[in-house]
Parts: structure tokens; C-alpha cells; sequence
């Protein structure tokens, strides 16, 4: 087995949110890609950090729009991160979005959480880009977050009891 596969093993054991990172291109068109390598990098001020492949259109986008969101998806997301993590043309004739205020594309079916974001650096790492955003906005409601992890798709368990939640300082 290569070392590049056994990377790949070690990583898909590491289970993660799933997003859908969007923007604009040069001609206003939008752009977008599946995306689960996101972080938090600082609280002051706001700013994460997100993974994303050199030579795709969106990174592309991202770059040159200098500015973009970071859709996170909820259990019932799953098509969507499937559509964007593809070759699929269209892509957002697939889904549900609308134009921000400011003009991003969000994924208003598929996502429980957005935020804009100003790019504040980009660093290339041989076949990808770490992609640095100061937080503008944040809109979000309730919601499970869509998992991804062992090569499948799970949406985060409901505690067992939640006064045990609770006493942990978890949500009621």
C-alpha cells in the first residue's frame, strides 16, 4: 500500500463537518466546491482557514473575488456536498441558494450555518491552497451538522439523555 494511500486511511478515520465553500467569478457566475479541511484559526479577529484544491474554479473564484462563504451543511445536505464534490456542470441549478446582500452564493436548503468571509492570505501547499478568511457575517439557525468520516456520511447523534448534556454545560 503507498504511503499517499495509507494518508488517505488515516485521514478518512477522522471524522469532520462538511461545507460547501462558494463565490463569484470574474463574470459573476457562481462557484463552488465540497469542502471538510476548515478550522478556526483566531477568535480576534474572527478568522478561518479552509483547504481548498489548486486549479479548481472555485479557488480560482475565490481569489480573484477576495471574498467568499463557507456554507455548512446539515443532515439533510447530503446532495448537496455530493453535487459539489463532483464534475457536475450546473452545479447550482441542483440545489437551493440565493445571493447574500452582498452577493455570495448561499445554500439555502442545504445549510444551517453560513459565513462571509475577506481572504486575509492564501499559503500553496503542493496540490492545494490554505485560504485564510476574516469573518464579515454569520447567519445561522438550528440545525445537525452533516459528518463525514470512514468514507460515509452521519449526522451528529442527539445525546442519549439530555439532562447529562446538560449537566456538562451541552444545550438542554
Amino acid at each position: 500500500m503507498s504511503s499517499g494511500q495509507r494518508y488517505r486511511d488515516l485521514m478518512s478515520a477522522f471524522p469532520t463537518g462538511i461545507a460547501v465553500v462558494t463565490s463569484l467569478d470574474g463574470e459573476g457566475a457562481p462557484r463552488g466546491m465540497t469542502c471538510s479541511s476548515i478550522a478556526s484559526v483566531t477568535v480576534s479577529p474572527p478568522t478561518l482557514l479552509v483547504c481548498m484544491r489548486t486549479g479548481s474554479a472555485t479557488l480560482d473564484a475565490v481569489t480573484s473575488h477576495g471574498a467568499f462563504a463557507v456554507n455548512l451543511l446539515h443532515e439533510g445536505g447530503r446532495h448537496a456536498a455530493e453535487v459539489f464534490s463532483g464534475p457536475a456542470p450546473n452545479r447550482f441549478s441542483l440545489v437551493e441558494w440565493k445571493q447574500s446582500s452582498s452577493g455570495l452564493p448561499w445554500l439555502t436548503g442545504d445549510a444551517f450555518a453560513v459565513t462571509e468571509c475577506r481572504v486575509s492570505g492564501i499559503q500553496r501547499i503542493s496540490d492545494h491552497a490554505l485560504v485564510l478568511g476574516e469573518v464579515d457575517r454569520i447567519s445561522q439557525v438550528e440545525g445537525t451538522p452533516l459528518l463525514y468520516g470512514l468514507r460515509r456520511f452521519a449526522a451528529w447523534p442527539e445525546p442519549v439523555d439530555a439532562t447529562v448534556a446538560g449537566s456538562r454545560g451541552g444545550r438542554p
